[in-house]
């Protein structure tokens, strides 16, 4: 099992990896939306915000708004590291289950053309 600080390392990772994502693919498939990442067998979760800009900084405190996120993802810790560094397939830990995505059907398809 990875770390909380593993996890938090995976999570400032992928916002690095988002920002190497072109400007105009960002500019065409990303709306603002609030992302959550639970990690079941910490018994944490994190927070960020997806925006035309790129992806914020995870944090573990939660919306001061009290709503939930636009885009909530369950994934374990090891798995997260995984799919982070490129070893685990989004796709294949979706359908294999390790990995749940809980979001509208469209920011299921923009999410798809930007990972």
């Amino acid at each position: 099992m990875a770390s909380v600080e593993e996890c938090r390392a995976a999570l400032a990772k992928l916002v690095a990896q988002f920002d190497e994502i072109d400007e105009q693919d960002r500019a065409r498939h990303v709306v603002e939306r609030t992302v959550s990442c639970r990690i079941p067998d910490l018994a944490v979760t994190f927070y960020g915000r997806l925006h035309h800009n790129g992806l914020d900084p995870f944090l573990e405190e939660p919306p001061t708004d009290g709503r939930s996120a636009d885009v909530r993802l369950t994934i374990g810790s090891d798995d997260l590291v995984s799919m982070v560094n490129g070893e685990l397939d989004l796709a294949r830990a979706l359908l294999g289950g390790k990995v749940k995505i809980d979001a509208s059907f469209g920011d299921l398809l923009r999410l798809r053309r930007l990972i």
